[in-house]
């Protein structure tokens, strides 16, 4: 009886003694390729293992925050983009990423800058309303853990029932975990049948209290969405395909939380924005930084209007954006 027992409570032991090996060797292939500037094939070499094993722990190590890639420095013709948003615009600041090779790759590089511009922007006490969507969650990967007091993370938005990376209660969870900070959820689907459902959630099932800790933001970090059916509103099947072609119809050119607006940055007069969980978007315009992360070919003129609906005060986007932003404001 006894023999059993000592290899039951053995086998938790031999279990993390694993994984720190696991961990350990993680770490060390991670030193050697951004330390050490070994080439994948040179560790490979040196510690008899497969290059895709090397490629694998090195992503793995990035996955767990084990390596931060942080980048100083301004590259000139973005730093020049940048002065002339603030121009045009009246920003109080603009971060313009260098343009990725490959397209695919622009909310990912929008999404580090954005976390490298949380991780420096936070201090002791902010409030911080946080959105969804893919170019945030991006940031994850650079958002740099502070020794901060007192800040408290909300969520802007309902959330989604079926559980995804891109669900804004996991992204306002992961960001306040990250940033060791309180963190208040919105409780409630992100679309609602009626707005007697939206009313009755807001005032009798507890969710004044975020309204209420919203009217005291210090910085709103936002996103936007296109009205194409892979956008991120509709890949959840939260609005329907005839909702979507009423939307377009009476001019919607992207959503801001669930909100959709035309270029103008007015709310489109639907339904559809009467039934949305969100904090209502008139309300963003009172919050001291007002931070608009998105870019892409697809989304200049949603990032026109949600400039105006949000009153931003803050763009991270890239170079092509940019551009096109420049070009094409009113």
């Amino acid at each position: 009886m006894l023999e059993k027992t000592q290899t039951r409570k053995s086998r938790p032991l031999a279990a993390e003694r694993g994984a720190g090996r696991i961990a350990r060797n993680r770490m060390r292939i991670a030193w050697m390729y951004y330390v050490e500037g070994l080439t994948q094939n040179e560790i490979a070499d040196r510690l008899g293992i497969g290059r895709v094993t090397v490629v694998r722990n090195i992503n793995e190590a990035i996955k767990q925050r084990e390596v931060k890639i942080w980048i100083e420095g301004d590259v000139a013709e973005c730093f020049e983009l940048e002065a002339e948003l603030k121009a045009a615009f009246g920003f109080k600041d603009a971060v313009v990423v260098p343009e990725p090779v490959s397209p695919e790759n622009i909310r990912k590089a929008i999404g580090v800058a954005a976390g490298m511009y949380l991780s420096d922007t936070l201090e002791d006490d902010m409030t911080v309303g946080v959105g969804w969507g893919a170019t945030l969650y991006e940031s994850l990967a650079t958002l740099a853990p502070r020794d901060l007091e007192n800040v408290q993370v909300i969520s802007l938005l309902g959330g989604i029932v079926q559980a995804r990376k891109f669900n804004p209660a996991e992204f306002a969870w992961q960001f306040a975990r990250i940033m060791g900070a309180d963190c208040y959820l919105f409780q409630a689907p992100a679309v609602v049948d009626s707005p007697e459902t939206r009313e009755a959630l807001i005032e009798r099932c507890g969710l004044r209290d975020i309204f209420r800790r919203a009217e005291r933001l210090d910085l709103a970090i936002l996103s936007v969405g296109t009205m194409a059916p892979s956008s991120t509103a509709f890949r959840f099947n939260l609005i329907s395909d005839e909702e979507r072609a009423e939307l377009l119809k009476l001019g919607a050119v992207g959503d801001m939380l669930f909100n959709f607006y035309d270029r103008d940055g007015k709310l489109v007069d639907h339904p559809v924005n009467r039934r949305i969980m969100s904090l209502p978007l008139d309300q963003l315009r009172s919050v001291p930084t007002r931070v608009l992360a998105s870019g892409g070919n697809d989304k200049v003129d949603c990032l026109l209007g949600a400039i105006r609906l949000a009153d931003a005060n803050v763009l991270i986007t890239n170079e092509a954006t940019a551009r096109e932003l420049l070009l094409r404001k009113p």
